[in-house]
């Protein structure tokens, strides 16, 4: 909406034409109610906080709500840490921790002296005794992932690896692993580093981050927010997935999918799948949703698992909503190729304003740990960068825990053989079988390759009970970087639906040729088990061949959510390059429903060319054609919409109320676009002239929306006539309020006048909404 500037008179809205000054009001109002209600959010309240708590952490503790049969204890706090961003263990039970004091900003002069830390608990008493600066003078560290004899740090614009190779506890080893992320902001650098189960590190970025990293195998870019995927032995990045705002929380569940949350968007839980597009993806036009649609914003992520956690407890997600100082709790469920997400009681609420819980993860021992930022003041813009509130000093990590459950049982994991890591696949803690895994991939990979396969020839690949257990032997012959092909193999045809997902997964991931790859993911596109179905389909987006498409498009036999409508939809136009220019010989182009489906996919001019084509050739009706002419109308160009109304006009024998169908669909999809198709005139004003009303007034409106102006001098005609059916002439009179003629408004005042009410009605309406105070 725009308006004439304002006068500079204290009163120029006064000076506003009439007919824009109720309009400007209701735009005054609304932005009034809606800074009224920002101003009472707490991302705005902050500018006016006052009252600082007392950083006691015991006086914090005190004011925890916690949930019934949890205790919460202190495990580490300032001095001996501060502003926790993110926290892994490893595979001895120690917390990494990467801090920093600088954030926000580094001042002009100031030196960046951020850390990574290391915390222990060595007595195992709950709390930790030992914290050891592992490196120091990093900027801004948004993420530590300890692995491969030290630990990933990033550190700003760069992914590093630290080492400590005289073993005083300190790095003196820094190794640029990954550079080129994006620094335009802060608080959406790279960060959110994790492990997943197949040994590849996950990393997030956000909204306003452009990263182009150069690796051996190219170029990887990823504009705005997403995820990445790496393998450091190969130095092979990839994206995962795209979009979100600021994703600062993503896990895998007890069979690989992925989960996370994002610090500044509206869904509770996301349900991730690779290739999956979310909201402020950079030229995304289709975007998936939350599991849980207006949920307050979250930061970290873990799922429940393993001895000390109760049964009912068991696979819940755990996560922060920092600015509500909540801990949360949801429950998420299988539904369809996706899952359903319910949110729980709380696990802890206080009105202490500086709890800022930004981090959750499982530890050894099976607690729950929280890191809490500490900081009255959260917001990264609306408050300033130097504000003094802001905190710099303090920090804490809480520690959840079930007292009447005895605690997880903590194996020794470093340097144990072969043999005893693959045993510990079967413990029910996910911590342990990820570090045994870790722990594998520094094994010689031709050793722990003939171990693995050794171990999983004693379970049976018929059997679901044993389905896990291989998935998680597949998943170590992944992470060495030795894929069992005979383990894949079965797990394809597992009698688990959710191992054969998995095993389609870590399948995509195994680099096959192109013949394999179609053959299994045209079998697994039509597997009983939707999921396996999604994750089929969203592999296929990534082989460069036409016949790509043909075996994705399977997946239409069966019915669609909408996780698979979305990856099918993503794959398709993926794989537009390869198959558009043999779309004649290939399967899907016979089955008009798959052909519809893709074309629309594409939303392009080609797709409406090809549409056009077939419908002039082939007996097209019903469904199929109308899809078919709204996909000329909202992507084909003003020419094809003039070929296909004289198209159209040649069919004698199309009934009136279909083709007044596809006369409406042309006009209410076209008049955004404001076209002007070619040639139209003569079959519109002779569609106008027909007995049958629907015809007439589709006629009507395409001519209206399209400024034709023999079908104007004809609406005129027909809505002075005072024989012609009071519908008729109503359609008519829409059309001239709605057509270019300058003349109109005169028009409109004589028709006010008409001896019929429903003219006079219609006419004095369209007067209205042109011409409020001629009405």
């Amino acid at each position: 909406m725009t308006y004439p500037r304002l006068s500079a008179s204290r009163f120029g809205w006064l000076h506003l034409p009439v007919r824009h000054r109720a309009d400007l009001r209701l735009f005054l109002v609304g932005w009034l109610l809606l800074g009224s209600l920002f101003a009472s959010l707490p991302t705005y309240a902050q500018r006016d906080l006052q009252q600082i708590p007392d950083p006691d952490p015991a006086k914090e503790l005190a004011s925890f709500h916690v949930l019934p049969g949890c205790r919460v204890n202190l495990y580490v706090a300032d001095p001996d840490i501060a502003k926790p961003i993110q926290m892994n263990f490893d595979a001895e039970g120690r917390l990494w921790i990467a801090s920093s004091s600088v954030y926000p900003h580094l001042k002009p002069g100031q030196k960046a002296n951020d850390k990574i830390l290391v915390v222990e608990d060595r007595d195992r008493d709950g709390v930790a005794e030992t914290t050891t600066v592992f490196a120091d003078g990093l900027l801004i560290p948004t993420g530590v992932l300890p692995g491969d004899g030290g630990c990933y740090v990033v550190n700003s614009t760069e992914l590093l690896h630290l080492s400590d190779t005289d073993g005083d506890g300190k790095a003196d080893r820094r190794r640029v692993v990954l550079s080129g992320f994006g620094a335009e902001d802060t608080h959406h650098l790279l960060h959110t580093l994790r492990w997943g189960p197949d040994g590849a590190m996950y990393m997030n970025q956000s909204i306003y981050i452009h990263s182009h990293i150069e690796t051996p195998w190219g170029v990887r870019h990823l504009n705005g927010g997403g995820i990445w995927r790496f393998e450091p032995r190969r130095m092979k990045l990839e994206v995962f997935a795209r979009g979100f705002i600021n994703p600062w929380g993503h896990h895998f569940d007890r069979w690989g999918q992925s989960f996370v949350t994002d610090g500044a968007y509206r869904e509770g839980i996301n349900y991730v799948f690779p290739g999956a597009v979310f909201v402020t993806a950079p030229g995304a036009t289709r975007t998936l949703r939350g599991l849980n649609p207006g949920s307050p914003k979250h930061c970290g992520l873990e799922i429940l698992s393993g001895r000390h956690i109760p049964p009912q407890w068991q696979g819940l997600m755990v996560t922060n909503d920092f600015r509500g100082n909540r801990t949360c709790r949801f429950d998420v469920r299988e539904q369809g190729s996706g899952y359903r997400s319910r949110q729980l009681e709380e696990l802890i609420v206080t009105s202490h304003v500086a709890y800022r819980p930004v981090d959750v993860k499982m530890g050894p021992d099976g607690a729950l740990y929280i890191a809490d930022w500490y900081n009255p003041i959260i917001q990264h813009g609306e408050v300033d960068f130097r504000d003094p509130r802001r905190d710099h000093t303090h920090g804490r990590i809480w520690r959840v825990t079930f007292p009447d459950r005895p605690l997880a049982p903590r194996p020794k994991i470093i340097g144990e053989p072969i043999e005893s890591l693959l045993e510990l696949l079967r413990v029910p803690e996910d911590w342990v079988r990820l570090f045994a895994k870790l722990e594998l991939k520094t094994r010689p990979p031709e050793k722990v390759a003939a171990a693995i396969r050794e171990w999983a020839s004693q379970f049976d690949t018929q059997s679901a009970d044993d389905a896990h257990l291989l998935l998680e032997a597949l998943w170590a012959s992944q992470a060495i970087g030795r894929i069992d092909s005979v383990l894949l193999a079965g797990l394809l045809k597992s009698p688990e639906p959710r191992a054969r997902a998995a095993a389609v997964r870590v399948f995509r991931y195994s680099e096959p040729d192109v013949a394999t790859v179609l053959a299994t993911l045209g079998e697994a596109a039509q597997d009983p088990f939707p999921r396996v179905r999604l994750e089929a389909v969203s592999a296929l987006a990534d082989v460069p061949d036409a016949r790509a498409a043909d075996v994705a498009l399977k997946a239409l036999d069966a019915p669609l959510d909408r996780f698979l409508d979305f990856a099918l939809w993503n794959t398709v136009r993926q794989t537009a390059p390869y198959w558009l220019d043999q779309l004649d010989q290939l399967e899907f182009s016979r089955d008009r429903r798959k052909l519809l489906f893709a074309l629309e996919s594409l939303e392009s001019a080609r797709a409406a060319q090809i549409l056009l084509e077939r419908l002039t050739r082939e007996q097209w009706t019903g469904a199929d054609r109308e899809r078919a002419v709204r996909g000329i109308a909202r992507f084909g160009s003003p020419a094809d919409v003039g070929r296909l109304v004289q198209m159209l006009a040649k069919q004698p024998n199309l009934p009136a109320p279909a083709l007044a169908g596809l006369l409406e669909i042309l006009a209410s999809e076209t008049r955004p676009r404001r076209m002007h198709p070619p040639g139209v005139a003569e079959a519109l004003v002779g569609w106008i002239g027909s007995r049958h009303v629907e015809l007439v007034r589709a006629a009507l409106s395409c001519g209206a929306a399209w400024g034709v102006a023999a079908v104007s001098d004809a609406a005129v005609t027909r809505a002075q006539d005072r024989l012609a059916p009071d519908a008729v002439r109503q359609a008519a009179v829409r059309a001239v309020a709605q057509g270019d003629r300058k003349d109109k408004r005169t028009l409109l005042r004589q028709l006010a006048s008409d001896s019929r009410a429903a003219v006079r009605w219609q006419a004095i309406a369209e007067l209205v909404r042109l011409a409020p105070v001629v009405a």
